[in-house]
């Protein structure tokens, strides 16, 4: 038995996903004739109360044409250092957008509204112009924290004194949203952009969508063209997209149950320095000084339970709709004998 923790982006369609891609009708959405995709895009706009939507192929290029979108060469934008957008879109807002970031030090990934204010630029042509706000829900290398609505709203004002656009890379915003029994609109209401991603806690095998107004979408309409993104018969992906937002949002709040459980585990083992709250799907967990991270992840793999390395001895696990109860229980075991 082999126990994935890599990401939640390893997991296989289920059989009712998998029948859904294979009935699903399709056409080119090149030419916004892909009958799927356009139920799923209007599906999602209305479940977030905004006015359109925009399938993408990944999470990363619906973040990329966010900035894009909201910005010109020579602006600035505003995230935390831990950012998605910063870290791991490979340098993308430089490179497609010539946009310079003005990283924040905030807490598990997040910020709040007087951090934002001390980084906005006076209007001199000394200083790069601040144009855009981005902030990540939940936070990957935060270990899944998820951001309180009532922060998000007093940034949201900052950024509307400020004329500031304001983008959420909402990746795993499901999970926070059933974490905290919140509803999409709320979020809908407050954000210009939002891109979700549907190949991580919801168990499609690709896809991303960006929500906004219909002008911004039809703006990112063709920066994906720019990008490389335009698609043909995409009617199977968006129809396994419509299955998880019909069948696997709920079922998140098993994931969040098993990483809690583990990080108990983790809390109680000898050999572990600290873990960080696991509010959702992911244990961000750190080893004591002694202990070679790399050796740690080895000593797993050798066990069957494979994590991720996250660098200067963190460490992550996350928990998805392919890891079955039994799956938890031999892990418990694991951890619990692990001998170092």
């Amino acid at each position: 038995m082999t126990i994935n923790l890599l990401s939640d982006t390893v997991t296989q369609p289920t059989n009712g996903m998998l029948e859904a891609m294979f009935n699903a009708k399709v056409g080119d959405d090149v030419f916004c004739a892909d009958p799927t995709v356009n139920n799923l895009q209007e599906k999602i706009a209305t479940l977030f109360g905004k006015e359109a939507a925009l399938f993408f192929p990944s999470g990363t290029m619906a973040n990329q044409a966010a900035i894009k979108l909201h910005t010109q060469s020579g602006d600035q934008m505003i995230c935390d250092k831990w950012a998605h957008v910063y870290n791991f879109e490979g340098g993308g807002a430089a490179v497609n957008s010539g946009v310079t970031s003005a990283l924040i030090d905030g807490d598990r990934g997040m910020f709040t509204a007087e951090q934002v204010q001390q980084l906005i630029n006076p209007d001199d042509i000394h200083y790069v112009n601040s144009r855009l706000v981005c902030v990540e829900n939940t936070t990957n290398k935060g270990g899944g924290a998820c951001w309180d609505l009532d922060e998000l709203k007093k940034i949201k004002q900052v950024c509307v004194e400020n004329k500031l656009a304001f983008h959420m890379d909402g990746a795993r915003l499901f999970n926070a949203l059933v974490a905290k029994n919140e509803q999409p609109k709320e979020y809908g209401e407050l954000f210009d952009t939002i891109s979700i991603c549907f190949s991580k806690g919801l168990g499609c095998p690709v896809g991303s969508v960006l929500l906004g107004s219909k002008e911004a979408i039809k703006k990112a309409l063709r920066i994906r063209k720019l990008f490389g993104g335009g698609m043909r018969q995409i009617g199977y992906l968006a129809a396994a997209a419509i299955y998880a937002l019909d069948n696997h949002i709920e079922r998140l709040a098993v994931d969040h149950k098993n990483a809690t459980r583990i990080a108990a585990v983790l809390k109680a083992s000898s050999y572990i320095k600290k873990v960080e709250p696991a509010e959702t799907n992911i244990v961000i967990f750190y080893t004591n000084d002694a202990i070679d991270d790399v050796d740690f992840v080895n000593k797993l793999k050798s066990k069957g339970v494979l994590i991720t390395g996250m660098g200067q001895g963190k460490l992550r696990m996350v928990f998805h709709l392919d890891i079955t109860n039994q799956m938890v229980d031999v892990l418990e075991n694991v951890l619990s004998a692990l001998e170092l």
